[in-house]
């Protein structure tokens, strides 16, 4: 396991998703707050300019598809440990097509892939919090018990505990992994509650780092060959008190993302890409 978990956060390849026209309108949102087509456009080129330009990592860029408004989102897709890829089956049956596309990149980066056939479960990978030691799934709108189940039948060397989420769309609406053994944390009693929840069911004590803003909370980390410990996370101008706390983080790269549009629409920073370590091969 100490293995394992030396890798934590080591990624080559992410696979995002060119945000279609149809997300400013038709997209899935839980507000009616309007969302400007060219400024959403401008934050996923930026996004995608971090991943591929600063950190280096190999992009594979799926194009969008007008028919799935929500296709950007494409964490909620796949769940990626190791070499397993779990093509989930997402609790929106307006998303289901999504998972199409995703599957095909990830045979094509040759993962072992595992489709969820059975038509009771649903499971958004938004839900799945993995911490290098253990996953932790949300059951909430979007996934359910039946989905938690598959995948930890899918990832058998990892307990699994399940958390309710309370409010917001997903787990990781109020929690990340900040870090090895850091959780980033929202201050909501949702979100405090959930982290209980998440201390009780595990053997291991992870340190938390506590911010103001529950969706601040949604950030990504990743441990860089010749960068270290990188973080993107919210914005000063989205949330000042929480990218103060951010700062605090002295051994990270901190790497502010603006998420402002995407937001609108109930994603955030870990929804728009799957990130994926390939050892090479020898």
């Amino acid at each position: 396991m100490a293995e394992l978990l030396a890798g934590f956060g080591c990624f080559t390849h992410a696979v995002v998703r060119a945000v279609p026209r149809s997300l400013a309108t038709q997209a899935l949102r839980s507000g009616n707050l309007e969302v400007d087509p060219l400024k959403v456009q401008q934050e996923q080129e930026d996004y995608v300019s971090v991943l591929r330009q600063r950190l280096g990592l190999e992009v594979i860029e799926l194009p969008a598809d007008e028919t799935l408004p929500d296709c950007v989102f494409v964490e909620d897709a796949a769940v990626v440990c190791e070499n397993t890829a779990l093509i989930t089956r997402p609790g929106a049956k307006s998303r289901r097509g999504e998972t199409e596309a995703m599957k095909r990149a990830l045979t094509e980066l040759d993962l072992n892939i595992v489709e969820m056939t059975d038509e009771t479960a649903t499971l958004d990978g938004g839900d799945v919090l993995f911490t290098g030691r253990e996953f932790f799934v949300g059951l909430s709108k979007r996934t359910n018990q039946k989905g938690a189940e598959i995948l930890a039948d899918t990832f058998k060397d990892y307990a699994v505990s399940t958390v309710p989420v309370q409010q917001g769309l997903h787990l990781k609406s109020c929690c990340t992994m900040a870090g090895p053994d850091l959780i980033a944390i929202g201050s909501s009693e949702a979100a405090q509650k959930a982290l209980k929840i998440m201390q009780q069911m595990s053997d291991h004590k992870y340190d938390k780092l506590t911010l103001p803003d529950d969706l601040a909370a949604n950030c990504i980390y990743m441990n860089l060959p010749n960068k270290g410990h990188v973080l993107l996370h919210c914005t000063p101008e989205e949330f000042p008190e929480s990218a103060k706390v951010f700062e605090k983080l002295k051994d990270h790269m901190l790497i502010p993302v603006s998420n402002q549009e995407k937001g609108k629409v109930d994603g955030a920073l870990t929804c728009c890409s799957v990130l994926i370590n390939k050892k090479s091969k020898i």
